[in-house]
């Protein structure tokens, strides 16, 4: 057991000094970037702080689709959804043309519960999306952690919905 530890701790040293912030993936930053994903800035968010901002931001994207996400600075998940997913060139292309939203629900005030109850969310990460009239297209809420991979399988059904197919496929 010591043996393990001393080798973990060696990787958490060096995965440090190569610039690595994440424990649970210490030598991340000695990768190679694989041609298949790119990473690219964060996404540019527009923050909610309660249901009146909400509806607020919903009402001025009228004909437009939009994405709330529901983060938390403790959220380990929805560090890896800044980290990893939301930074992958792919996910940032289909949402070029979606309304971002995000809802930080650090503080867990009574204002970050009733946006969390509004959606029967027990906490971060939540993603929800709503359609051009603001109404949440239920079937593609997203509870939990999602790989860029994953959540392009959500982002494709989304956009398979744009097409004409939401009421058939979705029943939104």
């Amino acid at each position: 057991m010591g043996i393990i530890l001393l080798i973990y701790g060696a990787a958490l040293l060096l995965g440090a000094l190569a610039g690595s912030r994440n424990p649970l993936q210490p030598l991340a930053g000695l990768r190679m970037a694989s041609s298949s994903t790119t990473t690219a800035p964060a996404l540019p968010f527009q923050r909610v702080r309660n249901v009146r901002d909400l509806e607020t931001a919903l009402a001025e994207a009228r004909g437009k689709y939009v994405m709330l996400d529901f983060y938390a600075d403790w959220c380990v998940s929805c560090k890896e959804y800044e980290q990893n997913t939301f930074r992958d060139a792919r996910i940032q292309s289909l949402l070029k043309n979606v309304v971002l939203l995000q809802a930080d629900v650090t503080q867990n005030t009574a204002d970050d519960d009733a946006l969390l109850k509004r959606f029967t969310l027990f906490g971060p990460p939540g993603i929800l999306f709503f359609d051009p009239q603001g109404h949440e297209i239920a079937p593609l809420k997203v509870v939990g952690y999602q790989d860029a991979n994953r959540f392009l399988v959500s982002l494709n059904t989304l956009f398979a919905a744009k097409e004409g197919e939401c009421q058939a496929a979705l029943a939104c």
